[in-house]
């Protein structure tokens, strides 16, 4: 059991480093997240799926600053795991997949929070020394950190999958509604928060709805060409 879930801890702690701390390359984002996930399980195109509509959702996300915001990088790692295990793709098997990422992403915010606040309480520890410029307490503090928000992610991903994938299986043998209208609510639901979201943009950004217009017709096209 534990030696199956180390990959997943292992891709939720490289993913939710990326997502604040080393090296925001963007892998966190749920879509790359959730596929990077489903090809660890096997199947790439059920974690691209849930990526997705994951994605959709997270456009409501704003990460800047100060504001406590979802930790997407392991969470997403989660739902494209549990539903890569069901390829397939029974009923239910995308709510709970949604269900388990979007759980994991609200208690990675608070684990974030208090990450920074014990970064915070290390720093302090070695004020003299950074005061000073004290090159090696920099370092020291930089690794520290990374290591920790390592474990986090990590630790994050492995104990959520443990909880949610046999919830998931148990959830499948209940489920009776048709497979096609299952995926469908999650997916009119995930474009509603998406549409919410880019509404927002309209609002406050100049020439934002007719860039969005555009892109939506060259996606569209490269999608009819392929």
């Amino acid at each position: 059991m534990w030696i199956d879930l180390l990959p997943i801890a292992l891709l939720g702690g490289l993913l939710g480093l990326d997502v604040v701390s080393f090296p925001q390359a963007m892998i966190s984002r749920p879509l790359a997240a959730a596929t990077l996930a489903g090809t660890l399980i096997g199947h790439s195109l059920s974690g691209l799926l849930v990526g997705a509509a994951l994605e959709l959702i997270a456009l409501e996300t704003l990460p800047f600053g100060a504001s406590r915001y979802p930790e997407w990088g392991s969470a997403a790692v989660v739902g494209g795991a549990i539903f890569a295990t069901h390829p397939s793709h029974p009923a239910g098997a995308m709510e709970m997949s949604m269900v388990a990422a979007l759980a994991t992403a609200w208690v990675g915010s608070w684990t974030m929070v208090k990450l920074r606040e014990r970064n915070a309480y290390w720093a302090a520890r070695r004020r003299a020394a950074l005061d000073a410029g004290a090159r090696g307490a920099v370092i020291d503090l930089q690794l520290l950190c990374m290591t920790a928000d390592f474990l986090r992610g990590g630790l994050l991903a492995a104990i959520s999958y443990a909880l949610f994938a046999p919830l998931t299986t148990a959830a499948i043998r209940a489920w009776s509604t048709d497979a096609r209208l299952s995926r469908a609510v999650v997916v009119t639901v995930a474009a509603s928060v998406a549409v919410s979201a880019a509404l927002k943009i309209f609002h406050g950004v100049s020439g934002a709805r007719w860039l969005f217009v555009g892109g939506l017709v060259v996606g569209l096209g490269v999608m009819t060409i392929i």
